[in-house]
């Protein structure tokens, strides 16, 4: 009897004493897992490669960010069950706790780039902005309307309107022809969308043509609560045989010869896209029209107006008849105040 209790007492102090030690690593490890690191500010940026396992990985940081205890945070991570990391490129916080930095990895929040296509440009304009994009890898040598067209499929000789102008995110490794690529089918997207709830009784064969004139509506007002009138008093031209008459259809029928003014021979001079000498729509497009416009086209407002005149503010002056829109042009345009503008503030 007094043998058992000799051993036994000397067994449950080791037991306790291996109980507080477990204890004390425990706490030790759940601090350090959630203790903030402070990142260097040139070490911020993490590449993982086909082929980085999380052990790999988080050796490697002991060196790079001073990951002090790599293989406790493997450890976390085969309990927690996170040791599935995503490749790519990942921006670290300033301040970040290993706990959250493996969560990161796990779930893949890689670093983002964006993109901004503006409503209102046109297609050559597009292929430039994404081909000088420095965060987009490069294929295309040569920003080739023609070649383009031809690789995306597009039908018509011109491929104006055909990409839709949105703010894109990207990850590193995204080629340019990726975003033209995803900007070409978002067009396809939102188009056929839009045109699936369109108004009845438009003057349209086919959606291509609503994208034409959703383009002219882009073009001609940055109003927002205009686009859907200005629709309207297109569409009632169509209607009755008139000429739309726009100015911006003639700018873009110009092309490189445009120089900010539009005088009264480029009026006179018939190009495919002067609908002052044109009856109906253009051939194509004249830029990317938005959402919105798309939307306005195929959803033109009711009303009897026929003409409109930029009031200098970035709005329109709207009129029923000749003579009223002539009275507006002398107001608005031939007596212009030095604070005329022809966009919205």
């Amino acid at each position: 009897m007094i043998s058992k209790i000799l051993v036994s007492k000397p067994f449950r102090l080791l037991v306790l004493v291996g109980v507080s030690v477990c204890l004390a690593a425990g706490l030790f490890g759940w601090h350090w897992l959630h203790d903030p690191m402070e990142i260097p500010e040139d070490k911020q940026t993490l590449e993982l490669s086909p082929g980085d396992s999380l052990s790999r990985v988080a050796y490697r940081l002991r060196g790079e960010i001073g990951l002090q205890y790599p293989r406790l945070l493997i450890l976390y991570a085969r309990i927690a069950k996170t040791t599935n990391i995503k490749l790519g490129e990942y921006e670290l916080p300033a301040s970040v706790t290993p706990v959250q930095l493996l969560q990161q990895l796990h779930d893949g929040r890689v670093k983002q780039r964006t993109l901004t296509l503006v409503e209102g440009i046109t297609f050559a304009d597009a292929l430039k902005l994404i081909t000088a994009n420095e965060n987009l890898k490069t294929t295309l040598q040569d920003v080739d309307v023609s070649a383009v067209r031809a690789r995306l499929g597009i039908e018509q000789d011109n491929p104006e309107g055909w990409l839709f102008p949105d703010t894109y995110v990207f990850t590193k490794h995204t080629t340019d022809w990726d975003l033209i690529q995803q900007a070409y089918l978002r067009m396809q997207e939102v188009l056929a969308e839009e045109w699936e709830m369109r108004s009845e009784d438009l003057p349209y064969d086919n959606a291509y043509e609503a994208l034409i004139m959703a383009s002219i509506v882009e073009k001609e007002t940055g109003a927002e609560h205009e686009r859907a009138e200005i629709a309207g008093v297109f569409v009632r031209r169509l209607n009755k045989g008139m000429r739309l008459q726009t100015d911006p259809t003639v700018i873009y029928g110009m092309g490189s010869n445009y120089q900010g003014n539009i005088r009264r021979k480029h009026l006179r001079e018939k190009t495919l896209y002067n609908t002052y000498m044109i009856n109906g729509l253009p051939p194509t497009p004249i830029a990317l029209p938005g959402r919105e416009a798309i939307h306005a086209a195929l959803h033109p407002a009711e009303g009897k107006s026929l003409y409109f005149v930029a009031k200098g503010d970035g709005t329109h002056y709207f009129s029923e008849t000749l003579a009223e829109h002539t009275n507006a042009v002398k107001k608005y345009q031939l007596q212009r105040s030095s604070s005329y503008r022809s966009s919205v503030q």
